[in-house]
């Protein structure tokens, strides 16, 4: 189904099914951010039992002469910031043309709206009769209508009919700025479980934490409903209208590129020079990729020489 979402890259159950066991999502959510996909899937075909500094020292210099733009041997904020947003970028896309198939059923590289409603709803419209008394018939029922809404928003022309840039603001809604108001209402529907068209404290809270009868709340979650008290909700009633859920899951005043790309600048700029070479990158590279245990392995550039 099609969900939306309160993250900046919408990831998929089936991108984690070949992920190493050991690593985590963040650490796959970072080589995301600094590699190219292809590289990052030839790592994912490596074994990391061992780290080879001939093949590790290979990848790294590979990727920082794509970083470096302006080929001065040094990787800038800037530069940084430009090489995330478009890894960030071709992974969506890279993402929509994997299914893409899934949905263009007659093959005229266009995806109507009754193609995706058969493609995922039509054994459930076909037999209705199986869902009656099962959770799933409230799931379908509430997804149905809510992914049409989805789609006529993403659908510019309003021809029913989806081009491959409209049906990725279908599937990555957050991206598009004409797709964000239905970011904040899908959020808010998701969230607001009285339905008043608000989030109070305990209904924000919920989204992040299942408190346990009689327990304690741990530190985390007292210092977010400060957050909520002090940051979201921004005139102090005491809820969050669509203005607040905006603000607080699409900042406008938030960039997460140039946030990410000046954090890895500052570990890793030891002369603090605010540019990092080849060196400084290798010599904190589990800075970029989240693990001491990497290993991209001799074959990742035996065969691979057009990265």
């Amino acid at each position: 189904l099609a969900l939306g979402g309160r993250m900046h890259i919408t990831l998929r159950k089936d991108d984690f099914s070949s992920f190493p066991a050991r690593f985590d999502h963040c650490f796959y959510f970072t080589c995301l951010c600094i590699l190219d996909s292809v590289v990052f899937d030839l790592f994912l075909d490596q074994d990391h039992t061992s780290l080879d500094g001939q093949g590790h020292t290979s990848l790294v210099g590979k990727i920082v002469d794509r970083i470096d733009s302006d080929g001065d041997s040094f990787v800038t904020t800037e530069e940084l910031k430009t090489w995330i947003k478009r890894v960030q970028r071709r992974y969506i896309y890279d993402n929509v043309a994997k299914v893409w198939k899934d949905y263009d059923r007659d093959k005229d590289d266009k995806i109507s709206w009754e193609e995706y409603k058969q493609a995922t709803y039509g054994y459930y419209l076909g037999n209705p009769e199986e869902f009656q008394d099962t959770s799933d018939h409230y799931t379908f029922k509430k997804m149905l209508p809510r992914d049409e809404r989805r789609f006529k928003a993403a659908d510019l022309d309003g021809d029913q009919i989806a081009t491959r840039e409209e049906f990725t603001a279908f599937l990555h809604p957050e991206e598009f700025e004409h797709m964000k108001e239905i970011v904040v209402l899908e959020t808010l529907e998701d969230i607001d479980k009285n339905g008043d068209g608000f989030l109070d404290q305990d209904e924000y809270i919920a989204d992040m934490f299942s408190h346990e009868e009689n327990g304690p709340e741990p530190d985390w979650v007292v210092s977010e409903r400060e957050q909520f008290n002090e940051f979201r909700d921004l005139n102090k009633d005491g809820k969050l209208d669509k203005d607040e859920i905006r603000h607080w899951i699409l900042p406008q005043d938030y960039d997460h590129a140039q946030a990410e790309a000046r954090h890895l600048v500052y570990e890793s700029d030891k002369n603090k020079d605010e540019k990092l070479t080849k060196e400084e990158i290798l010599e904190n590279w589990n800075m970029f990729v989240g693990s001491q245990a990497t290993n991209y392995g001799e074959d990742l550039t035996k065969n691979h020489d057009e990265l």
